[in-house]
Parts: structure tokens; sequence; C-alpha cells
């Protein structure tokens, strides 16, 4: 895990690299060659994981000196590349997977991508035949951005190492700003908040040939990976069990290679939960294998408290327990600074219990995170999925299996029948159902008036919002059932904006965070699925459950409620934060007076501080921005 900085036809700017020296402090590099479009800057900064010698340094050289390679990520499966090079005469020099990754695509080319198990934003350098390859790995695990002009192209592990480049003017994306005000989004598409940065969207990749491709030309960006969006093979509950579980069993294998202290995340819910007993049970016994290292993040208001689920799975296991407390004043005093880390906006203070997390693993010695990412978007994790999983049974006439899910979620979550009715089926249930749920349960018809500008108007979509443009762009037909939205989730609609909050709190610690839920066959397997073995009843995650018995506690792994880093938003902003709130608010309406409509924005304000609706994310995403703006001097 490293930052890297490439710059060709721009003046070669070390500073740049440097902005990102966070990401890597156990050492830089810095190279520049001559090319027939103006010179061409490689910059990389180190976090040493795996081969911790100066000679794995970067950028780094092939054996003749024509091949030069930046690298940020991991490339898990590199001793069976390596092997697989060496059979065919290829040696040596570090024992570093960045040399397998350089040797890899010297032997195959860009078919080197399909080989790779792991998470990769890389840049290789033809000296030769002036050629600049970049790829991001399948689902965009590590970031890679780029400002493209006629002054040249410019490659960054972070947006703030482009921002100010000649020529690019600081302004907000509007489409962009709609989307993140309105539902939170980021991270969904190739554009960024900043106006003309863009990013390499997961599974692309881009070969740049200057005897035919010069700055100002259209990029020749290429899609080497999709998601296979097709049904798997029917199998039995017990088939797909074993089956999910010998995958990830071999997918936490090969995330554990590493050669500083691994530790994990835990929030005590499912998916961190299987992680840590997983690795309990694969380093039981190990030589010189000392505890498990977790870190949570507690609370005393009960309500978003998972400590006692977290204390389950240490009884259980072999670890080495961290705990951390985050306070709601920090969530407002770190905001500035976890917001320059972030580059863009974020959605709300579950990010800054995140930081939390991450600043606690460095306090105590971890190099290496595992986390759960991944898990929700393939599995249908999240409880809104539901309604989806009624119509599907609905379309199929699965009477018994909607009645039985009906029935579990309201002996396990406390749902009523009606509200099922209403909110699950919606218009797919039956007209005497829909009357008989809208007496009891009315609707909520509260507007976005807020969002009413003549700047944010321009930038409304006509149709389909945020993730109807993510559905038009990757030819996602309209969403129906469960296969359809594990596809939209995993692409667009909340996984790259987790990893990207992910890959920033961590690495603004120095810490390398990886997900093995993210394993592209696991991905596959779990995609094929469609709607099988996902929602049973009132059950989410169905396959992961069924795999993990005897392995999770049974407290845990039968637990049905969903928190996952939650924050206790409402108490805070109605309680002590409420005057932070009300100040970070009218601070955005100040730097933005043609941004919102005040008058609606503070109607909207004033209704959920003084308890007349929730309180949700809106507030803070009004908040933030206005902070994000603020520190990067961001013009409309």
């Amino acid at each position: 895990m490293c930052g890297l900085y490439a710059s060709l036809g721009f003046a070669p700017d070390k500073s740049r690299l440097d902005r990102v020296s966070h990401r890597g402090p156990d050492g830089e590099g810095w190279q520049v060659f001559d090319t027939r479009c103006g010179p061409l800057a490689l910059g990389h900064r180190r976090l040493a994981i795996i081969d911790l010698d100066n000679r794995a340094a970067q950028p780094m050289a092939g054996a003749d000196g024509r091949y030069w390679l930046i690298f940020n990520g991991e490339i898990y499966n590199y001793r069976e590349l390596r092997a697989e090079l060496t059979g065919h005469g290829v040696t040596f020099r570090t024992e570093s997977d960045s040399e397998v990754l350089l040797s890899a695509y010297v032997r195959w080319g860009e078919a080197a991508l399909d080989r790779l198990v792991g998470m990769f934003a890389f840049l290789i350098w033809d000296a030769r035949d002036q050629v600049l390859f970049a790829a991001r790995d399948r689902f965009g695990i590590k970031p890679l951005f780029f400002h493209a002009s006629g002054h040249g192209i410019a490659f960054g592990s972070e947006i703030k190492q482009l921002v100010g480049l000649p020529g690019l003017e600081t302004r907000m994306n509007a489409a962009r700003a709609y989307d993140f005000l309105l539902a939170g989004y980021t991270d969904h598409t190739d554009e960024t908040l900043f106006a003309g940065i863009n990013q390499l969207r997961g599974g692309e990749c881009v070969t740049l040939d200057l005897a035919r491709w010069a700055p100002g030309d259209a990029l020749p960006i290429r899609r080497y990976y999709d998601i296979p969006r097709a049904k798997g093979p029917d199998l039995t509950e017990k088939q797909a069990a074993h089956r999910f579980r010998e995958l990830f069993l071999e997918s936490i294998k090969l995330h554990l290679r590493a050669d500083v202290r691994t530790g994990s995340c835990l929030s005590g819910g499912l998916d961190s939960s299987s992680i840590v007993c997983v690795m309990d049970q694969m380093l039981k016994g190990e030589t010189g294998a000392g505890p498990i290292h977790t870190v949570s993040a507690c609370y005393t208001n009960k309500e978003v408290d998972e400590k006692p689920f977290m204390d389950y799975v240490n009884d259980a296991t072999r670890t080495e327990p961290h705990h951390i407390w985050p306070r709601a004043e920090d969530a407002f005093a770190l905001a500035e600074k976890i917001t320059w880390h972030q580059d863009e906006p974020y959605g709300s203070t579950s990010i800054f219990s995140q930081w939390c997390v991450f600043e606690e693993a460095k306090r105590s010695g971890i190099k290496v995170m595992l986390d759960g990412q991944g898990a929700d978007e393939q599995l249908a994790g999240y409880h809104g999925s539901f309604w989806y999983y009624g119509q599907s049974l609905l379309k199929s006439k699965d009477y018994n299996g909607l009645g039985w899910m009906v029935f579990d979620r309201w002996r396990k979550h406390g749902l009523s029948p009606a509200d099922q009715l209403k909110t699950i089926l919606g218009a797919g249930a039956p007209p005497w159902v829909m009357r008989f749920a809208r007496k009891v349960a009315p609707a909520d018809r509260s507007g976005d008036g807020w969002l009413g500008s003549a700047f944010l108007d321009a930038a409304r979509p006509t149709s389909g919002g945020g993730m109807g443009e993510v559905m038009a762009r990757d030819g996602i037909p309209a969403v129906k059932d469960l296969g359809d939205l594990c596809v939209l989730f995993t692409k667009g609609a909340s996984l790259p904006m987790l990893l990207r909050y992910e890959d920033r709190n961590s690495m603004a610690h120095s810490i390398e965070a990886r997900v093995p839920f993210l394993d592209h066959r696991l991905v596959e397997f779990n995609i094929g699925l469609w709607d099988q073995h996902k929602m049973v009843g009132g059950d989410t995650k169905r396959v992961l459950r069924a795999a993990m018995q005897g392995i999770l506690p049974e407290k845990v792994r039968r637990r049905h409620d969903k928190l996952g880093f939650a924050t206790p938003e409402q108490a805070w902003f109605r309680g002590p934060l409420r005057p932070l709130v009300e100040q970070g608010v009218e601070a955005t309406l100040a730097r933005y007076p043609e941004l919102l409509n005040a008058g609606e924005t503070r109607a909207l304000m004033a209704a959920a501080l003084e308890g007349r609706r929730p309180v949700d994310f809106t507030l803070w995403r009004i908040v933030n921005l206005g902070l994000w703006g603020k520190l990067h001097s961001v013009s409309l």
C-alpha cells in the first residue's frame, strides 16, 4: 500500500508526491524521463508490507531498464505467479510482489491483469517504445485519479495531488454535488466533485502509446473486467455454504500474507466477526503467531453500541482487543482533518467512527487491517433489500415464502405485517393490501425544496437520479430482483464510496486496509447465486450464516440487527452538537449563497433538530460540503 504520482507533459513537481507522504512513510522515489510529449515524472511513496528491504523500492526498473513500475496495493497471489514466472526462466532480485507484478507485465502484457488476485493501482512505463500503461483493480479498492488536458495528463493516488495543476480551475462539479447532497452518493461515476478531475473506475485500464496519442486527445480507456451477470447453477443451501466457505477461507489465507503486524477491524457484525474467527482458526498453532489484534468502536448509547457482540467474538478467539469510545465533540473537532484526507465530502459521522478505529490501530502498532467491506453489496445485506426480495417472491408466486418473510421479519425485527406490505411489496402488492397498508402507514411525502437553486437545477437528472446514470452507463436493467440489486450495489450504488472512505481513513494513519470479501472469485460466486441463499425469511446473508456455522459464535451468527460503524448522530445533533450543526449549516449557506434554497434549508434543519422529523444524514452532508469547499477553495 503506497502513494503514487505521475505526470506527462506537465513540468515535474515533486511536491505533488509529498502531499501523500502519509500513504508511504517508509521510503520515496522519483524518476523523470524525456518523451516525445514532454517530461514524464514517476513518483512513489512506500508503505513497506512485503519485503521490507530497500531493494524493493520504487520506481522499480526491470532487469534491462526498459520497463518502470509505480504501484499501490498488494498482489496476494504473488508467490504463485512468481513460481510460474520462474518456470519461464525469469529471475528475481527481491521477494516483493511489486517485482512479480512488473515481471508479469513484461511476460504477458495487459493480459497479466487477468491473472492478478489483489488490490492495485499502478502505472508502467515502457521507455523503449514510449508507452504508458495504467490500471486499477477489478472493484476499485485502490484509487487512481487523473486530470487530462492539452497541457498533459497527471495521475495520483489522491485528488489533492492534482488540484491546482496548470489550466485546472478549482470548481465544484454541480451534477456530483447534487447527487451527494440529495442521497450521499459519491464515487458512483468516473467524475469527482472537482470539475476536471476524474478517476479510472474499478476494472479499467488505459494505454497511452505516445507514437499515436498526445495530450489533448481522447483517453483510450477500456474495461478489462466486469462482473459476470448471469445466474449460476442451482445449488442447495448446503452446497452453496460449502463452496462459499472454501472461497472465503482461501481469500483470508491470501490476505494474511504480510511481513508486518496484522489485525482486523471488529464491529461485532457478521462480516468482520467472520474474518476474525477465520483468522483465529488459521493462525492457531502457527509458530510465532501472536494474538490477533482487533480494534472496535464502542458507545455508551446502547442503540448503536455493539460491544456485547464484539465480546462474544473476542471471548471465543485468541485476540487482543482494543476498544475506543468516539466522543461527540471530536466529530466536529476532527472534521476538517478527516475531510482533507478524504478529498471529497463524506456522508455521515460514521466515517469519523472509522477514523477513530484506524487511529487506535496505529497507536497499537498494527500496519495491516482486514475489514469486512463488500459482503453487504454482494449478499443483499442491507435491510432495504427486503423490498426486492418481496418483489421476487411475489413475481414467482411463492406466497408461502412471502408469508414467511413477513412473519419472520415481524418476529425478528418487530416490523408489523401491514408496514411490510406497504414498504416492501409496494406497487407489486394486490390492491386490497395497498389500501389497507396506506391506512396504517401513511407515506412520508417530505420534499427536497432545500435543493432548489439555479445551480443545482441545471444539474438535476431528468430521470433515474444518480443511480439511473450508473445503470444506463453499465447496461444494468431496471432492478427487479436481488441479483440485479447486488450488481448495482457492487458496481456503483455504495461499494466504491465505502472503499474510498476505507482507503483514505486507513492511509491517513499509514495503515494498509485489506478487504477479503472482494477476492474476485468469491464475488463472482456470490453474484452468481443471484436470488438464491441471500435472503430467506427474515435472514439476510443466509449463505454466509450457513458457511460460518461452527466458526462464528452463535449469538453473532444469528443476530439480525444491523449497524456497522454507526454513531448516535440523532442524540448528538439534538444535544451537545446542536450549536455546531447550526453554525455549520449557516457557514455553508454563507460560503455558497447560490447553492441551496436558504429558507428551505433552515426549515429542514429546524424540523430535524426540534424533533419534528428524524435526524438523517442530510444535515451532515450540508455541513461537510461547505467545509470541503473551504478547505480547497472550491468555487461554483
